[in-house]
């Protein structure tokens, strides 16, 4: 049986925003759904970007953003990868990164970012 190891970077705080992120390991099977949550309560940031980092890699490539309610997604990870979340409103926000079936390939640390919307 195949283990693939994520992690997730567990919270980050730039200009006075935390922004935390959950699981921050899992170790899963080829095969598996896989989700990864992000959240953070400044009401007035509606975009939330998600950033691989493969083993032994120093760069952070960009799977995409969620903007509002709108997903943008990388060519390269269209295939495997989508978003869900709603950014609107006056609320905390919460999104999420979800990996649709597990490989090899996917193991990396995940990053979630927050900015406002331009």
């Amino acid at each position: 049986m195949n283990w693939i190891i994520i992690f997730s970077w567990l919270a980050g705080l730039s200009l006075g925003l935390e922004v935390h992120q959950s699981h921050s390991d899992l170790i899963k099977k080829a095969g598996d759904k896989v989700q990864i949550f992000c959240s953070h309560e400044k009401t007035d940031y509606r975009v939330i970007l998600w950033y691989q980092q493969s083993p032994g890699d120093t760069a952070m490539k960009l799977i995409g953003y969620l903007h509002y309610q709108n997903p943008s997604i990388e060519d390269a990870y269209k295939k495997d990868f989508g978003m869900s979340g709603d950014l609107g409103g006056n609320t905390a926000k919460n999104a999420s990164l979800i990996i649709q079936t597990l490989e090899q390939s996917h193991t990396a640390v995940y990053y979630c970012a927050a900015r406002e919307a331009q």
